[in-house]
């Protein structure tokens, strides 16, 4: 997929507030909406990737919940119900506009195992070359509680990513990030363009997002910086807007808040591991081992490592800290934690018979921006 005379290629997502009353009913008029602007990008020559939450907040009513129940499966449940009245609303939308919608349910294994992601960008991409809208959502009814995107933000960025995207727009119910929350500070004002994303303004985005989202400003500010190490240009805008999606695509003034894309791009396996997944310990190495992971970009062996914090699993990812504790590089772990306690330090050559060589492959681990 190119952007050719084709125009743009673009990532649009929305959430569940968005696109659901208070009582947890689908609000159709928004979707409407969503789709009549899609039918407005389509018709001006850009290609489109739709990104919905919603399933689980759809399903509700129709299970007669009157509050959001806790445990996964349940929410499995709901989201199974949910999903094809979901979709039955965005099928008949888009058909008023003379478009075909494709349902794809993507899993995080889609991105991390290789076969699945080059798979899922094929079908991505064929259903763009046949005119279909993708209508894209998490398998929720089947995802592992361990293993998830836990937000479409997040997995919108990494669609953005898949399917080399021009540009992803993240839809929500603020105009943008602001410079405070304007529920406690009227001066609050918007902050148009971001250049690099730091810890301050991760601090400014908060928490979590309303009862019927998983999501918030601080995902949004997320799955931008995503986009970002994508090379993908991101906007995050307000759903109600008028001609959001449209000026987004033309960069008209005030739009939102738009993050600029870094010229460095990360392969998705490591976007996956820097951004999407959580750290479930830490590992310290000494000084010797810090320079050559940043320098050389080597594997990170038993014999560099001086500590470990936390308890995890093989393959857990786990973050990388240098002497003064500070975390310079994020990876998977190819030891659980009591396992390396027992070899740290240790000389490739003096290592146990069967047990890695490396604590860190090179192909696993991201130095953090």
């Amino acid at each position: 997929m190119s952007v050719g005379e084709r125009g743009q290629v673009v990532v649009a997502k929305i959430g569940s507030s968005s696109i659901t009353a208070d009582d947890g009913t689908i609000n159709e008029a928004a979707i409407a909406k969503f789709c009549r602007e899609v039918a407005g990008l389509r018709a001006a020559g850009h290609q489109v990737v739709m990104v919905t939450s919603g399933a689980i907040a759809a399903g509700l009513p129709a299970m007669d919940f009157d509050v959001r129940p806790r445990d996964a499966v349940t929410l499995q449940a709901v989201s199974a119900v949910g999903q094809s009245r979901l979709m039955a609303v965005y099928d008949r939308e888009l058909a008023g506009h003379g478009l075909t919608a494709g349902q794809v349910l993507l899993a995080p294994l889609d991105f991390m195992v290789r076969e699945q992601y080059l798979h899922a960008r094929a079908t991505l991409g064929r259903l763009l070359d046949l005119g279909v809208v993708p209508v894209v959502n998490e398998n929720d009814a089947i995802a592992d509680d361990e293993i998830r995107f836990g937000d479409n933000d997040r997995l919108a960025a990494l669609v953005a990513h898949l399917i080399r995207a021009d540009l992803l727009v993240l839809l929500t119910d603020a105009p943008g990030l602001l410079t405070a929350d304007p529920r406690f500070d009227s001066t609050a004002s918007l902050i148009e363009e971001i250049l690099e994303i730091d810890h301050s303004l991760e601090a400014l985005a908060g928490g979590a997002g309303s009862d019927r989202g998983s999501g918030g400003m601080a995902s949004k500010l997320a799955a931008a910086k995503i986009a970002a190490w994508s090379g993908v240009r991101a906007v995050i805008a307000q759903a109600s807007r008028d001609d959001v999606l449209l000026h987004a695509v033309d960069r008209t003034a005030g739009v939102g808040t738009i993050v600029q894309p870094r010229t460095q791009r990360l392969p998705a396996r490591k976007l996956w591991i820097a951004f999407a997944v959580g750290a479930a310990g830490t590992i310290v190495v000494d000084e010797g081992a810090r320079r050559a992971l940043l320098e050389r970009g080597v594997s990170l062996l038993p014999a560099g490592v001086v500590d470990v914090k936390g308890g995890f699993d093989v393959d857990a990812a786990v973050e990388i800290a240098g002497p003064d504790g500070r975390a310079f590089a994020k990876g998977l772990s190819r030891f659980d934690a009591a396992g390396l306690r027992s070899v740290l330090g240790t000389r490739t050559e003096h290592l146990p018979e069967g047990s890695p060589h490396e604590v860190v492959h090179r192909d696993d681990l991201v130095v953090l921006p």
